[in-house]
C-alpha cells in the first residue's frame, strides 16, 4: 500500500452549472471527488488528502491534508460556483501544500478536475510540470466537460512534462448518461499504482454509497466482521418491519370485525324495530303477576296470625274431592266443642259453693271461713255466672 499525500483540486467556475453530466457537472465532480476521498483514505491509514478550489475569485484551500474523511466530506457541501478557473495558480498552491506536508515520507500526488476551457498557454502549463516533476510530484488529470482539442492538447503537454515512470496519469471523460464516479472507478486513478488492487475501488464505492456490486457496498474478504454486523443489522431491521406489518394488520382485522359487528346489531334493530316492545311488555306483566302474588301471600300470612276463626269454616265452601282436608276440620271443630262443654261443666262444678267449701275443708291448713278464700270464691262464681249468660245470648242470636 502506497503511502501518499493527495490534494485534489476542484473547478468550481461558471461552466460547471451545466447538465450535459448527470445531475450537474458540480454534482457529478463531487460524486467523483468524495470517491477519490475515501480511497485514500481507506487504503492506507496513515495517507492524508485534502481539498482547494481554482475558480471563483481566486484559489482557496478547503480543507488541508487531513485523513479525517468526514472533515473532507463535509467541505464539499455548500461549494460557491463562479468565475473561471486558475489552473496554473491551483496546481501551484496544491505544490505547495503537499511541500508543508507532516510526513515527509509520504508521496505526493495532485489530482486535477478539469471540467472548463484551459486559458493558460502550453509552455506555461509545460514549464509547472517540469517543476512539479522536479519536487516528485505526480499528477492525475480528469478531463470532462468542454470538448476542445485545444484544452485536450494543453493537458497533454502537461501530463507529459510531469510524466516520471508513468506515475502520472489523465482520463477523458465524455458526456453521457453514465455518472463520472462511475467511469472513473474502474482507472488507474482509483485502482492505483499496485495496478488492479480492487481495494481501493471497494473502498471508494463504499464511501460513495455502494457503488460496487459487493452487497451494503462492502467486500466481504477484506472486511468479514463489517459484512456480518451490516447484515444482522439488515436482518434485525426487515424481522421489526415484518412484525409492526403483521401487528398493523392483525388491529385493522379487528377493527373490521368490531365494526361489521356493530353494523349487524343495527341493522337488526333497523329490520325489527318493534321486536322489543313485546318483550317489554312480557316483562312488565311477569312484573305486576309477581306483585300481586306476594301481596296475596303476605295477606294469607296475616289472616292466619290474627284470629282463629278458621274453625269456623263453612264446610260446604270446601270441594268434596278434599276428603282429608274436611275430615281434618271437622275433627277439629270436634275438639272445640269438646273443650268448650268440658269447660262448661266445670263451670257448673265450681258455681256450687257447698261442694267447694267441703273441698277445701277437707285439705289441711286451709280455712274455708278465710276472708281472703271467701272473695275468692265469689269471684269464680260471678265469673261463671256472667259467662254463662254471654252464652245463653250467644245462642239467642243465634236462633
Amino acid at each position: 500500500m502506497v503511502l501518499e499525500a493527495t490534494i485534489i483540486c476542484i473547478d468550481n467556475s461558471e461552466w460547471m452549472r451545466n447538465g450535459d453530466y448527470s445531475p450537474t457537472r458540480v454534482q457529478a465532480q463531487a460524486d467523483a471527488v468524495n470517491l477519490i476521498c475515501g480511497a485514500k483514505t481507506q487504503s492506507n491509514p496513515e495517507n492524508t488528502v485534502g481539498v482547494l478550489t481554482m475558480g471563483g475569485k481566486g484559489v482557496r484551500v478547503l480543507v488541508t491534508p487531513t485523513s479525517d474523511l468526514g472533515k473532507i466530506l463535509a467541505c464539499m457541501h455548500g461549494l460557491e460556483i463562479g468565475g473561471e478557473i486558475n489552473l496554473a495558480a491551483g496546481i501551484q498552491v496544491a505544490q505547495l501544500a503537499l511541500k508543508h506536508r507532516q510526513n515527509k515520507k509520504q508521496q505526493q500526488r495532485i489530482v486535477v478536475f478539469s471540467g472548463s476551457p484551459v486559458k493558460h498557454d502550453k509552455k506555461v502549463l509545460e514549464l509547472i510540470g517540469r517543476k512539479l516533476k522536479k519536487n516528485s510530484v505526480a499528477l492525475d488529470i480528469v478531463n470532462f466537460g468542454e470538448e476542445d482539442e485545444e484544452k485536450t492538447e494543453k493537458l497533454e503537454a502537461l501530463l507529459s512534462a510531469v510524466n516520471n515512470n508513468d506515475s502520472s496519469r489523465i482520463v477523458h471523460v465524455p458526456p453521457g448518461p453514465s455518472a463520472l464516479s462511475d467511469v472513473l472507478i474502474s482507472t488507474p486513478i482509483f485502482t492505483g499504482d499496485e495496478g488492479g488492487s480492487g481495494f481501493a475501488a471497494s473502498a471508494a464505492a463504499a464511501a460513495a454509497g455502494g457503488v460496487s456490486g459487493f452487497e451494503f457496498g462492502v467486500d466481504p474478504n477484506l472486511d468479514p466482521e463489517l459484512a456480518l454486523a451490516l447484515r444482522v443489522s439488515m436482518e434485525e431491521e426487515r424481522a421489526r418491519q415484518e412484525a409492526a406489518a403483521k401487528k398493523a394488520a392483525e388491529d385493522a382485522a379487528k377493527l373490521e370485525s368490531g365494526a361489521s359487528a356493530s353494523h349487524d346489531v343495527t341493522m337488526a334493530e333497523n329490520v325489527n324495530p318493534e321486536g322489543s316492545d313485546p318483550e317489554k311488555k312480557k316483562h312488565d306483566l311477569m312484573d305486576d303477576e309477581n306483585a300481586f302474588l306476594q301481596r296475596a301471600l303476605a295477606m294469607s300470612v296475616d289472616d292466619s296470625s290474627s284470629t282463629v276463626a278458621v274453625r269456623d269454616t263453612d264446610m260446604s265452601d270446601i270441594s268434596a274431592e278434599d276428603h282429608d282436608l274436611q275430615l281434618a276440620l271437622h275433627l277439629s271443630v270436634q275438639d272445640g266443642a269438646i273443650d268448650q262443654s268440658g269447660q262448661t261443666d266445670m263451670n257448673h262444678v265450681l258455681a256450687d259453693q257447698s261442694f267447694v267449701s267441703s273441698i277445701l275443708a277437707s285439705l289441711p291448713g286451709v280455712d274455708p271461713n278465710d276472708p281472703h278464700v271467701k272473695d275468692l270464691l265469689a269471684s269464680i262464681q260471678s265469673q261463671s255466672e256472667s259467662k254463662e249468660e254471654d252464652e245463653a245470648h250467644k245462642e239467642d242470636e243465634g236462633k
